[in-house]
């Protein structure tokens, strides 16, 4: 009863993907209209791309996944930090799912050339488990790097930070002390900053504004914090260069804590093999002796 009702499940929800990618649903009159009142969504400041082998063997399983609500906004960010697209995203963990559904049945048939033969319950619990991990690894792929790159971004912006407010002490104005500092700098922390100032340049805006939407785009508070500031500047001619200084450093200082308990964390990791090595050690030394009182009992 088991095995039909999951490969029941498995048919229902295939056919549903394909029918999804090969006939999508006409969007309803009411969607269409909000989308003409409404006034078009700003293009994101960090662009995405897809693989190219998105294209060829995921694109069936994105709509439909699409339509589930997938990924959800903490994973929409993480993509975003890390430049990958979402479509790259949701057909790698619709590969892999089917991947681990189907692994489990190869390794059946391959037994089963052999003259070796599982029960179906085996292969089946085998092949679910499989596909849900396959599933979830891509989004916890995702979230680690990305919380890396939040990492490695927040570093930069202390760095710039400090550029600015040099540049600012200088003599020079708000969004040439942005642009210099922003030029000076290397990294992908600052090839998204360098892509803001030019967006607020080509969309005739003001670069706190980008910087701002940059900071919400990729999660970032402490960047959105900088434009709040920068703003006061540029649009009150509030002295800023003292905030700028201690935003630097209260950012530092973050960066050093945080290091602190990554060694921490990991001196704590370390412990462990030693314990059970010392374990394993004095199970060696204590084995002829136990050895010796049984045989003697």
């Amino acid at each position: 009863m088991i095995p039909a009702l999951a490969f029941g499940t498995g048919a229902g929800l295939g056919l549903w993907l394909l029918l999804t990618w090969a006939l999508p649903p006409a969007p309803a009159l009411s969607d269409r209209l909000a989308k003409i009142d409404t006034r078009p969504p700003a293009t994101p400041i960090v662009l995405a791309a897809d693989a190219a082998w998105v294209t060829t063997w995921g694109r069936m399983f994105v709509p439909g996944l699409r339509k589930l609500g997938l990924p959800g906004a903490t994973i929409h960010a993480d993509l975003r930090v890390i430049g990958r697209g979402i479509d790259t995203h949701l057909a790698s963990q619709a590969l892999l799912a089917v991947a681990g559904l189907l692994a489990p049945w190869l390794l059946q048939a391959l037994l089963a050339l052999g003259g070796l033969s599982l029960s179906v319950e085996v292969p089946l619990l085998a092949g679910l488990m499989l596909a849900a991990l396959g599933f979830l690894t891509p989004d916890l792929d995702v979230r680690a790097k990305a919380s890396r790159a939040r990492r490695e971004f927040r570093d930069a912006l202390s760095a710039f930070l400090d550029l600015v407010w040099i540049t600012l002490a200088g003599g020079a104005g708000v969004e040439a002390a942005l642009g210099d500092a922003a030029a000076v700098g290397a990294g992908p922390a600052f090839d998204k900053i360098r892509r803001a100032l030019d967006t607020a340049q080509l969309t005739r805006t003001t670069p706190w504004n980008t910087l701002r939407r940059l900071g919400e785009e990729l999660d970032i508070t402490e960047l959105s914090e900088l434009a709040a500031s920068i703003s006061l500047a540029g649009t009150e001619g509030a002295r800023v260069r003292a905030s700028l200084a201690a935003k630097a450093q209260a950012l530092r200082t973050h960066q050093i804590t945080a290091a602190e308990a990554d060694a921490q964390a990991a001196t704590e990791r370390m412990a462990l093999p030693v314990t059970v090595l010392f374990v394993g050690f004095l199970g060696f030394i204590a084995y002829p002796a136990v050895v010796q009182v049984l045989n003697g009992l």
